[in-house]
């Protein structure tokens, strides 16, 4: 494994953990020229996923880009990360465990947002307003009504 630090290819394993329900391995690397320590996360490949567009254009599943959506969602939240990481793992696998070679963004949207509505509501209303595309804020008010009739 490549040093982000100063580029040498070799480094030691520190420490090795297995997160998202042994779906992942998780380690904790040394470079054995500078030093630095960085993490690595392995991941069994899985078959290809291809995501239906709005526009009907096709590309394959991406889960740095659904993580970055919910990430951002989160962001300064008191969530912590590895309830975030376990929720995209388990949208990932709903995906994958769907048996479809091709799943629609819209789809995908609808998973993370039914997701973030368990999990925080503040989260809930970032990802949706930037994913529901709200043009002005009566439709805006419309969802917050949503949600509060929703809650206790």
């Amino acid at each position: 494994m490549k040093c982000f630090d100063c580029g040498y290819i070799d480094s030691k394993v520190i420490e090795s953990r297995d997160v998202d329900d042994s779906a992942t391995i998780r380690r904790r690397r040394q470079c054995l020229r500078c030093g630095a320590r960085f993490t690595t996360y392995e991941r069994m490949e899985l078959p290809t996923l291809a995501v239906i567009k709005k526009d009907g254009s096709r590309e394959l599943f991406n889960r740095d880009k659904v993580a970055g959506g919910i990430y951002r969602a989160v962001e300064k939240r008191p969530i912590a990360i590895a309830h975030v990481e376990a929720m995209i793992a388990q949208i990932e696998r709903d995906l994958r465990g769907g048996g479809e070679a091709e799943v629609s963004s819209d789809m995908i949207g609808e998973m993370v947002m039914t997701k973030l509505a368990a999990l925080d509501d503040v989260a809930y209303v970032r990802f949706a307003s930037v994913y529901r595309q709200f043009t002005d804020v009566a439709s805006f008010e419309r969802e917050l009504r949503r949600l509060k009739t929703r809650l206790p």
